[in-house]
C-alpha cells in the first residue's frame, strides 16, 4: 500500500507518543483518523479535541463504520499491543493493510531528505532541538518527536512540501531499519532492549547496519563515545563536550543556564545558551547545532534560536518551584540516563537534599541492569522506590523493585506503593524532589505537585506563583 492510496487511518495504540504524532500527521492531511488505546490520557484527550475518534475498550463494535472498509483504510499498530488483541486480529484476519508504526514512518519519510536521530539516550531532546532550530528557516521542517515539545505543545511539526523531515529513530524491535535517512545522528550506545537483542553485541551490530544505510553523499554524526563502539563503515563527524570534532568550550553555568562556545573546525559560535539544564543537554545541543550548520543555518541565527528552546515535557521538567521546594520530573529509565540526570540536578542543587522517587520500567530491564540502577540511584540523598511498571511484559520470577533495593548502598531508601506515596512523603524533610521513570509515574506527578504546594505554600494565592506550578502533568 502506498501513501497515495490511503484515505483513512485507524491506530491501535493511538495514545503512544510516536503513534499520536503519526495520527496528527494524517489528520493534518485531512484524512479521517480514529483509534483504540488501553487507557485515557491527557494525550488522547487532546487527540479527541483535535477531531479524532478514540475509544478505550477492545471491542469491534466501537470501531467507526467508515474504518471497516478495506479499500483505502490503513491500520497502524504498535508492537506494545498484545498478540491476542481482538481488533488487531480482526483487521489481520480480514485482509486489511496492517503496518507497524515504524513501517508507516518509513513510508512518510521515503521521499524526503530525512534526518534520523538514534541512540539509547538523548534521542527525543536532540530531535526536538534540531526541529526547533530548523523550523525557523525558510523551508522549515517536518518533525516526529518522541515527546511533547514545550515550545509548541505538540509532538509534531509540519513544514512545507520540500522541508527536511526530522525523526526519532527507535532501536526497539529494530524499528529504525525501516528508515532510509540522509543524515544520521547517534547520541549514545549503552546496552538496552536486551529482551529484543539478546546481548550488547547484537544491539551494536544492528546499529552498525543502520549507520551503513547512510548514502554516499549522506552524513553521519556520532557522540565520541558511541564512535568507539561501532564501525560505521564511512567517515563520520564526532561531538562531545571536550573530545570530538564539535566541542563546547568555556562551558559555565549562568543563572541556571548552561553557556558555552561552540567550536567545529573554523566554525565558532560564542555564548550559546541552553536554558534546559544538564551537561547531557549541552551535548545534545552540540549535535543539533552541527546539523543546523550543515543544513545552512548561520551561527548568529542558531545562537538566537537556541536560547529560546524550552525543552520537552518530562525531560528535566521543572513542575513546581518555590523558595522552599522544587519538583523536577524526568523520563530517565536507564541507569546511564539516571546518572546524567542526577549529576545535572546536583550541579544546580549544590548541597541541597535530593529526594528521588523512581519507578523501574520493564521486568527485563530491571533484571539486566539492577546493579547499575542501584549504583545510579545511590547518587541521590534519599530514594523512594516504586513497583516495576510492566508495560508490555509479563512478570519475571524473582524480579521486583526489591532486586534494585537490596543492592543499593544508600541507607536512606524505602519501597512503597503508588497508593502510599503521599503518606511516605509526609515522613520526609523535603527540599528538592525528583520523579524518575518511563512508566505511569507521570500520573502521580500532579498529585505530588499539589501536595507540595499545599504543604509549603498554604497561604500563597499569588497569581504569579500559580504560573510556577505546572501541575497538569505530562502528556
Amino acid at each position: 500500500m502506498e501513501l497515495k492510496e490511503v484515505n483513512s487511518v485507524y491506530f491501535i495504540g493511538i495514545g503512544g507518543i510516536g503513534m499520536s504524532a503519526l495520527a496528527r500527521w494524517f489528520h493534518a492531511k485531512k484524512m479521517p483518523v480514529a483509534g483504540y488505546d488501553k487507557t485515557e490520557s491527557d494525550l488522547t484527550k487532546h487527540l479527541v479535541e483535535e477531531g479524532m475518534d478514540v475509544h478505550y475498550e477492545d471491542q469491534l463494535d466501537l470501531i467507526p463504520d467508515n474504518f471497516l472498509k478495506k479499500e483505502g483504510t490503513l491500520i497502524v499498530y504498535t508492537p506494545a499491543v498484545p498478540i491476542d488483541h481482538m481488533e488487531l486480529n480482526y483487521f489481520r484476519d480480514n485482509g486489511f493493510h496492517v503496518k507497524k508504526r515504524s513501517e508507516v514512518l518509513g513510508m512518510i519519510t521515503d521521499n524526503h531528505f530525512t534526518i534520523a536521530v538514534a541512540g539509547t539516550h538523548g534521542k527525543t531532546t536532540t530531535t526536538s532541538m534540531i526541529a526547533h532550530l530548523l523550523s525557523s528557516t525558510r523551508k522549515g521542517c517536518t518533525a516526529f518527536v518522541g515527546g511533547i515539545m514545550t515550545n509548541t505543545g505538540t509532538n509534531l511539526i509540519i513544514g512545507n512540501a520540500k522541508a527536511p523531515v526530522v525523526v526519532e529513530a527507535d532501536e526497539y524491535d529494530r524499528s529504525f531499519m525501516q528508515l532510509n535517512p540522509n543524515y544520521i545522528i547517534i547520541t549514545s550506545l549503552d546496552p538496552d532492549h536486551l529482551d529484543i537483542y539478546g546481548d550488547e553485541t547484537a544491539m551494536l551490530d544492528t546499529y552498525e547496519e543502520f549507520v551503513k544505510k547512510s548514502p554516499k553523499d549522506g552524513k553521519v554524526l556520532m557522540h565520541s563515545e558511541a564512535g568507539f563502539k561501532i564501525n560505521p563503515g564511512n567517515k563520520y563527524t564526532s561531538y562531545a563536550i571536550r573530545n570530538g570534532d564539535a566541542v563546547a568550550d568555556a562551558l559555565r553555568i549562568v543563572n541556571g543556564a548552561f553557556v558555552f562556545t561552540y567550536r567545529y573546525g573554523m566554525e565558532k559560535i560564542s555564548d550559546v545558551y541552553v536554558e534546559v539544564p544538564g551537561y547531557h543537554n549541552v551535548e545534545n545541543a552540540l549535535a543539533a547545532i552541527t546539523v543546523a550548520l550543515d543544513l545552512g543555518m548561520e551561527g548568529k541565527e542558531i545562537r538566537k534560536r537556541m536560547k529560546t528552546y524550552a525543552g520537552v515535557k518530562r525531560r528535566f521538567e521543572y513542575v513546581y518551584r518555590s523558595p522552599h521546594i522544587t519538583l523536577i520530573d524526568d523520563y530517565a529509565h536507564h541507569p546511564e540516563e539516571i546518572n546524567a540526570f542526577l549529576k545535572s540536578v546536583r550541579s544546580l542543587a549544590g548541597k541541597r537534599k535530593i529526594t528521588a522517587i523512581f519507578q523501574p520500567h520493564l521486568y527485563s530491564r530491571t533484571r539486566d541492569f539492577k546493579a547499575a540502577f542501584a549504583e545510579s540511584l545511590d547518587k541521590a540523598d534519599e530514594v523512594i522506590l516504586l513497583e516495576i511498571y510492566p508495560a508490555r511484559e509479563e512478570p519475571i520470577e524473582g524480579i521486583t523493585s526489591k532486586s534494585i533495593f537490596e543492592l543499593m548502598e544508600n541507607e536512606k531508601k524505602v519501597m512503597v506503593s503508588k497508593e502510599n506515596l503521599l503518606d511516605e512523603l509526609e515522613k520526609h524533610n523535603l527540599d528538592i524532589v525528583v520523579t524518575i521513570g518511563a512508566g505511569d509515574i507521570d500520573r502521580e506527578v500532579p498529585k505530588i505537585a499539589k501536595y507540595l504546594k499545599n504543604k509549603f505554600e498554604p497561604q500563597d494565592n499569588d497569581p504569579e506563583s500559580e504560573e510556577n506550578s505546572k501541575a497538569e502533568g505530562d502528556e
